[in-house]
Parts: C-alpha cells; structure tokens; sequence
C-alpha cells in the first residue's frame, strides 16, 4: 500500500508520469480497489473519519488516462471516459432501471439503487436505500442502513484531494429534495426533514434548549432537522436567510426504517 501511494503521489505531482506504464496502471490499481471496496477514499477513525487525499488524487488523475468510449446498455447508448459498474449480482447489489453507479463507486450487500446516481469514488453502505432521482456525488461516503429520499442531492468533492467528502452515516434518514454538499457530515440515525440545505457555511441552529446553539458542517447524531430561515441585516434591510434547526432527537420508539415517518411527524416534518 505504501508503495501504491508513492507512485500515485509522485505522479500527482508530476503528470508526465503517467505516460509509463507504472504511473498508469497504478492509478488504475487504485480505481479498482475502491470499486471492489478493498479501498475507500475515507473512514471512520473512532468519532471522527480520516480523509486517504491520495486516493482521491489517483481518482481524479484517472480521468486523464482514460479515453472516451461508446458505452452500450440496451437500449440505453452512453459516451463516457468512465465505465458503469458490472456483476450487480455478484456483488449482492439491486440496481433499478435505468439507474446508474459508476465503475470506481463501491456499493455494498444489500444496497438497493432506485433510478439514481452514485459517482466514482463514493461508497454506499449496506442495506441503504438511494431512492429515485437521487445522487450520490464522487467520495461521498454513506453508511449503513441508509435512506436517501426521491430527489436527494449528495454533492461530491474532488477537489481539492485533502477536502473532506460528504459523508452520511449509518442510520440516517434523508428526506426528499435535501441538499447535502461541501463536505458536510450528518451523523448517525439523524433524520433531516424534506427541503432541508446543509453546506459547509449553512447556520445549524439548536432550538431545543432555552437558548439557540450553532453550529456548522456536522448535524449531531439522532437529531431531527428541518429547513428554517433567520434574519439578517444588509444595506437594503432586514431578510430570512436559510438556516436548519435542530428541534428534537429521535425516538427510541422510532429506530426502525418503517416508523421513521412517524419520528417526523412526532415534529411536525414533511417527509
């Protein structure tokens, strides 16, 4: 492995590199791990996750040694310098047509993608659920048990190779239309209501206590969110601006996927 990451960093530097042999097939070597899920572009190190940057850099270096190619999925014809995934069936995954998962994306037992997207270099844990029309951008990371609502939007981040990915741990509930991006992280068996934004500046705003607690990038674990506005003064006046509140946790009685519907509407939250 340490070898492995010496050539990709040295070509990284240096693209010149990749015109031998050794610079290219090590790249390659990469994809291919973290499509078969031996390697994955971050994990989780106790209650924090450590970010593998050279990982990302032999992803993004795997566009340049790649060449276009006409790709043929009767019926459906694609143009592309990545392939799709192959041996679904071998791999324990359901894939729904015409839903796509890119050669480089890894997606494990049980997972089930609806016609949605996921991106090379993201990982889909198993038994997650990736609903219709939703994404799941290149590096992110979703966990176990997961449910990525119809129309979610997961954003990836390749770049810069340091910059964290998103990621969605186990558990979580996402629903329909969320927007999750720039690295953000929603932690375990969160729930985030229907329209809910999180980038890396959105304001995160616990009202669950007698004053106002915030924060930004991460949702604590088994919090309960929904999409709110706070105001803010400009030259021209006072207007709402996006913000999501935290406004309870969740319920022991609400663990299991079937009655996370209920969690929402225990809140008042559209799904």
């Amino acid at each position: 492995m340490n070898e492995l990451e010496t050539l990709i960093r040295a070509a990284f530097a240096n693209r010149e590199l990749l015109k031998t042999s050794e610079y290219k097939e090590a790249v390659e070597h990469v994809v291919a791990r973290c499509d078969d899920g031996s390697l994955r572009v971050a994990e989780p190190e106790g209650d924090d996750w450590v970010v593998h940057d050279w990982v990302k850099q032999a992803i993004l270096m795997y566009f340049g040694v790649r060449g276009m190619e006409t790709l043929e999925c009767k019926p459906f014809e694609f143009r592309d310098k990545i392939p799709l995934k192959h041996n679904l069936e071998g791999q324990g995954v359901r894939v729904v047509p015409p839903g796509t998962a890119r050669y480089g994306s890894h997606l494990e037992p049980g997972v089930i993608l609806m016609p949605g997207y996921v991106n090379i270099g993201a990982r889909v844990g198993s038994g997650s659920m990736v609903d219709t029309w939703a994404t799941v951008g290149s590096c992110a990371q979703i966990g176990k048990g997961v449910h990525l609502s119809g129309g979610v939007g997961i954003g990836g981040v390749l770049e810069p190779p340091s910059a964290s990915p998103v990621i969605i741990e186990d558990g979580a509930f996402v629903g329909s239309r969320c927007i999750v991006v720039e690295g953000a992280r929603i932690g375990k068996e969160a729930v985030l209501g229907a329209n809910t934004v999180i980038t890396a500046s959105t304001k995160i705003i616990d009202v669950t206590g007698d004053e106002p607690v915030e924060m930004k990038g991460v949702i604590p674990p088994r919090s309960v969110v929904i999409p709110g506005t706070r105001m803010k003064k400009f030259p021209a006046g006072e207007y709402g601006i996006p913000c999501a509140l935290i406004i309870g946790k969740r319920k022991a009685s609400t663990d299991k996927k079937v009655s996370l519907n209920d969690a929402l509407r225990d809140f008042g939250v559209s799904v």
